[in-house]
């Protein structure tokens, strides 16, 4: 498959015109080869994830984080310097889908909906797009089939997620009947959920004022959890849409660790 209709296909998933204007979506570490058999994806392009993915023979590495999003010169022996220098080596090019794949409610970000059945989907950030008939943004509210406790939806999301540092704020929660979430670090759009009717909001990275003045619950699974898991569905978008082209998942840990004291 050639680069170029490679990320032509990345990009209907994760349109790079919708992505945010701070971010750095798109091509990182360009390549001199055309052609690619192999791709691996990601959530973050470490040394690490990276040397997995030239190790089960990716000629194309797709992540979800962009390799920095302050771009400098490679002048210390540090982790930057390390993929850079493994990428060049290897002439393995490096793409990040980050905000643009964020913003596309109907790809990858949305299969939390998908999995708990939720209907009657609003979009809590919407932004301007020119791809006619699509509505982008951050962040997805939906109704539940049923009313449930959130220790229902939390033991529904146990079986397909680390919630190993999962923490529960805000007010005392009632039965839910409609909830939203965003993927990675969405804390700012919890005003956004609860304006949309939501009974609970799941996201990672919440501040402590965040947590403190919360007016519905507030699930903090981790930046992680979500995102590792919306990277494992686009590996399988890309199965199905690039035939004949191999394509790995390359799975991670959560950087945060529970305290286990003895």
């Amino acid at each position: 498959m050639q680069v170029a209709e490679l990320i032509s296909t990345i990009e209907e998933i994760a349109p790079l015109e919708a992505a945010a204007s701070w971010d750095i979506s798109g091509l990182q570490v360009a390549a001199l080869r055309q052609e690619v058999s192999s791709v691996a994806v990601c959530l973050d392009p470490t040394p690490q994830s990276v040397r997995q993915s030239l190790d089960l023979g990716a000629q194309f590495i797709l992540s979800h984080h962009p390799l920095t999003l302050k771009p400098a010169l490679p002048a210390k022996l540090d982790a930057y310097h390390e993929v850079l220098r493994l990428l060049i080596r290897a002439d393995v090019p490096l793409y990040a889908a980050h905000t643009s794949l964020d913003v596309n409610p109907c790809g990858p970000v949305g299969w939390l909906a998908a999995d708990l059945k939720l209907v009657n989907l609003t979009v809590l950030e919407p932004v301007p797009s020119t791809i006619e008939g699509r509505i982008l943004g951050y962040g997805l509210a939906g109704d539940l089939p049923q009313p449930q406790t959130v220790e229902h939806i939390i033991r529904a999301l146990e079986s397909i997620l680390d919630l190993s540092t999962a923490t529960l704020s805000g007010p005392p929660p009632a039965k839910i009947h409609r909830l939203a979430y965003c993927t990675g670090s969405g804390s700012s759009l919890l005003a956004a959920a609860h304006k949309a009717g939501a009974q609970l909001f799941i996201t990672g990275d919440v501040k402590y004022h965040t947590a403190l003045d919360a007016e519905i619950p507030l699930l903090d699974v981790g930046h992680h959890s979500l995102e590792e898991e919306m990277m494992r569905r686009l590996c399988h978008v890309l199965q199905q849409r690039c035939n004949g082209l191999t394509v790995h998942f390359v799975p991670s840990a959560s950087p945060f660790r529970t305290v286990a004291l003895s």
